[in-house]
């Protein structure tokens, strides 16, 4: 998992909780902030989701490179 989306989660809550607070003390600040860090951390999330895909396509394709390579070599063998 990339770090990405953990650091994301984290600023969501943060987030969650600091505007939730605002809401309930009247505090419009807090409540803007609290949405402002929401924002940022689905947004880092979303960062962290596309980063952890790239890395599975670029793993999955190293390992399909790899299994051909042993194809060609065992066919050549014969």
């Amino acid at each position: 998992m990339d770090k990405d989306r953990v650091k994301g989660a984290v600023n969501d809550a943060a987030g969650r909780a600091k505007r939730q607070v605002g809401e309930w003390t009247g505090d419009t600040n807090a409540q803007v902030e609290g949405a402002a860090q929401q924002i940022k951390g689905k947004t880092q999330k979303a960062v962290g989701a596309v980063k952890d895909a790239a890395r599975d396509v670029k793993h999955d394709a190293d390992r399909e490179r790899e299994r051909q390579m042993v194809n060609e070599r065992e066919h050549s063998r014969r």
